[in-house]
């Protein structure tokens, strides 16, 4: 049985995730001034998860791989968003552990855990899937997508991971990195609308 705790981080108010079963700690995407929030709300943790390479879900890789000297894992697109600031926010640079290529499902001490890659926001944005539960990052949110008018978006991309999603069978509580939760089916039923849009 999972555990899930949720805290917005920084003025972007981007959701922070500990997962926790059996006593083992995954901190998913740790961002602006996460650490204090993570340090008293962990046990045992094992790994730091990034969704994606934006600085308001990786601020406080550094900080927390130090305090607890785990490894940090991201999508190998998006690894040099941890260590060269491309958007000049001055985040702390941090070194990603474990790039992760396009989908991957892997084992972390008590965790299945699967990478889902949906570029378009990001070349790396994936998403992350946990037993019944996706952590979607800035890929797909609560009636909405994520924006692919950043540098280094691609909104021919994003065209391609939305068919993608549409193409899910399982439905799935999705935790987003920004808002309040949805599922699967409720966000498949009008998230191919944005094709119009992008």
């Amino acid at each position: 049985m999972l555990k899930i705790k949720k805290k917005p981080m920084g003025s972007y108010q981007t959701n922070c995730y500990i997962v926790t079963k059996n006593k083992q700690d995954l901190i998913i995407d740790p961002g602006i001034n996460a650490t204090n929030w993570v340090i008293q709300n962990v046990t045992n943790p094992i790994a730091i998860l990034n969704t994606h390479g934006h600085f308001d879900h990786v601020w406080s890789n550094h900080e927390l791989k130090e305090k607890f000297h785990i490894p940090i894992y991201v999508p190998k697109g998006d690894a040099f968003m941890l260590k060269k600031d491309p958007f000049g926010q001055g985040t702390p640079p941090s070194t990603p552990d474990v790039e992760i290529e396009g989908d991957s499902k892997f084992k972390l001490g008590e965790f299945e855990i699967i990478y889902r890659h949906f570029p378009g926001h990001t070349p790396g944005c994936s998403v992350i899937e946990i037993e019944d539960h996706m952590f979607s990052g800035d890929f797909v949110f609560k009636n909405s997508i994520g924006r692919v008018d950043f540098p280094y978006s691609n909104p021919q991309e994003m065209k391609k991971s939305i068919q993608k999603f549409l193409t899910y069978k399982k439905n799935m509580t999705i935790h987003p990195g920004h808002g309040d939760d949805t599922t699967v089916k409720n966000e498949q039923k009008t998230i191919g609308n944005w094709l119009n849009y992008i």
